[in-house]
C-alpha cells in the first residue's frame, strides 16, 4: 500500500506553528532574506503558516500588490502564506477593497522604523478604526515620545548613542501611550484591534481575560525574544538584540510571562526580521532593529517548557490552537479529522548548540548562536506532506494561501 509509517516513539507530535507576524524581505530586500529562504528556515523549526508583514519595495499597500505577493509566494514557499495589506496616510480607500476571507488583515504602524508607513494622521487612524472591517494589527510605540528622549541623548552622547540607551529613547511611555490610544480607538469604534509585539509591564492592564479568545475584540501578542531577553543581555549581544519595540527590563519580561499564562496575551510569534550582520553595527540610533527567529522560535519555547516557565499544553496553545482561532484560519492549528495535515515531531534527549554551521537564515546569524536546546524538530509536515525530515527537504510541493472564515 501506499501507507508510511513513521515511529515516533518518546517523541511529541504537534500542530504546525502559525507565526502571525514575520518579516521575509521579499520583494525588495532580498539581500537579507527571501521567501523562499526564510519559509525554509520556518519549516525546520516547526513553524508551518506565517503572515508577512507589509514594508516591503515596493511595499504591499494595493490590492493588486497584496495579490502579487500571494501569486509569488504560491511558487517559492515552503510553508503556507498570508499577507498584510499596508496601512498609510492615504490609502483607506484600498484598505476598504479588502475582502476579510482574502488576507490576514490590515498592519498599521503606529510609530515609525518602517519608512512611509507611519500612520500618525488622527483623522486616518479614525477613518481605519471606524470603516475597516478586518482585523487590524497594529505596531504600537509612540512617535513623539521617542522623538524627546533621543534629543535627550543626542545632548549627552552625540550620535553614537551606546546600545544599551535603546529601551530609554523607546522607553515604556512610548509603548503605552501608543497601544492605549490604538485600544481607546478600537473600544469607541467596535473594530477587531490585534496589537503586536507588546514589551511592557504597564502596558498588561490594558487587556483582559475575562472573555474566551474567540469572543475578545481586542487581542494581544508577545514575541519570543521579549520573553527570552531582557537589558542585562544588551553588554553581550549588543545589538544584535536590538528590536522595536526594544528589550526592556526583567521585570517587563517576567509580566510578559505571567500574562501570556493568565491569557492576558493570546499569541506568541516572533516578528522575524532579518538583517545583514553588518547592518547590525552602531549602536543605538545607527544599528537596524529586527532579528531572525523562525527556525528556533518553537525549540526556544520548549526550552523554557524545560525550565519549567510553561507547559507543553500552553506552548501549543499560544503558537498553534490561538492564531488560528484569533485568525480565523480555515481549517488549521490543530491536530483534526478533516483539519489540513500541518505537523510537527519534536524529539528530545539529543541536545545540540545554534551556531553558523546549523543556521537556515539568509543572512546567516541568529541572536541565539551559543545557546544550547534540548528539543529539536525532528520533522515538518505541511499539507500533508513531509517538507522536513530530520535536516532533509523536500521542496517538490509548495505550501497553500491560507484563507479565512468570515464570520
Amino acid at each position: 500500500s501506499d501507507t508510511q509509517v513513521i515511529d515516533a516513539s518518546g517523541m511529541l507530535l504537534i500542530p504546525g506553528v502559525i507565526d502571525d507576524q514575520v518579516h521575509f524581505r521579499d520583494p525588495g530586500l532580498t539581500h537579507k532574506g527571501d521567501i523562499y529562504t526564510e519559509s525554509k528556515a520556518a519549516v525546520a523549526g516547526g513553524v508551518t503558516s506565517y503572515m508577512e508583514m507589509p514594508n516591503t519595495i515596493p511595499q504591499t499597500v494595493t490590492i493588486q500588490r497584496l495579490e502579487e505577493k500571494f501569486a509569488y509566494a504560491a511558487t517559492k514557499a515552503l510553508a503556507n502564506f498570508s499577507f498584510y495589506l499596508g496601512a498609510t496616510n492615504d490609502n483607506l480607500a484600498e484598505l476598504k477593497k479588502a475582502r476579510p476571507e482574502d488576507t490576514c488583515g490590515i498592519k498599521v504602524f503606529m510609530g515609525a522604523s518602517t519608512g512611509n508607513m507611519l500612520v500618525d494622521d488622527k483623522e486616518t487612524l479614525r477613518g481605519i478604526f471606524s470603516e475597516i472591517d478586518l482585523l487590524i494589527a497594529t505596531h504600537c510605540e509612540d512617535e513623539e515620545t521617542i522623538r524627546a528622549n533621543k534629543e535627550k541623548y543626542l545632548h549627552e552622547f552625540g550620535e553614537d548613542i551606546p546600545v544599551e540607551y535603546h529601551p530609554k529613547i523607546r522607553d515604556v511611555e512610548a509603548c503605552y501611550r501608543s497601544s492605549k490610544m490604538a485600544i481607546d480607538l478600537a473600544k469607541k469604534y467596535g473594530s477587531r484591534l490585534h496589537v503586536l509585539h507588546l514589551s511592557t509591564e504597564k502596558e498588561m492592564a490594558l487587556f483582559d481575560n475575562s472573555l474566551p479568545l474567540e469572543e475578545k475584540k481586542i487581542t494581544a501578542e508577545v514575541c519570543v525574544h521579549h520573553l527570552i531577553f531582557d537589558d542585562t543581555h544588551y553588554k553581550t549581544k549588543g545589538a544584535l538584540i536590538k528590536w522595536n519595540p526594544a528589550v526592556k527590563s526583567a521585570s517587563d519580561k517576567k509580566a510578559l510571562l505571567k500574562a501570556l499564562l493568565e491569557d492576558k496575551i493570546d499569541v506568541i510569534a516572533t516578528d522575524h526580521a532579518p538583517h545583514l550582520l553588518e547592518e547590525k553595527e552602531g549602536g543605538a540610533l545607527k544599528a537596524t532593529s529586527g532579528g531572525p527567529l523562525v527556525q528556533h522560535s518553537l525549540v526556544a519555547m520548549m526550552q523554557m517548557v524545560k525550565e519549567e516557565k510553561i507547559t507543553v499544553e500552553k506552548v501549543v496553545e499560544k503558537m498553534c490552537h490561538a492564531p488560528a482561532k484569533l485568525f480565523r484560519v480555515k481549517d488549521r492549528g490543530f491536530i483534526k479529522e478533516g483539519y489540513f495535515a500541518d505537523l510537527v515531531v519534536l524529539s528530545d534527549g539529543a541536545p545540540w548548540t545554534v551556531s553558523k554551521e546549523n543556521l537556515l537564515y539568509k543572512c546567516g546569524w541568529s541572536p541565539l548562536e551559543g545557546t544550547t536546546f534540548d528539543y529539536r524538530v525532528s520533522k515538518t509536515f505541511v499539507n500533508g506532506n513531509l517538507v522536513y525530515n530530520e535536516g532533509v527537504f523536500d521542496e517538490r510541493v509548495k505550501g497553500k494561501r491560507l484563507t479565512f472564515n468570515v464570520s
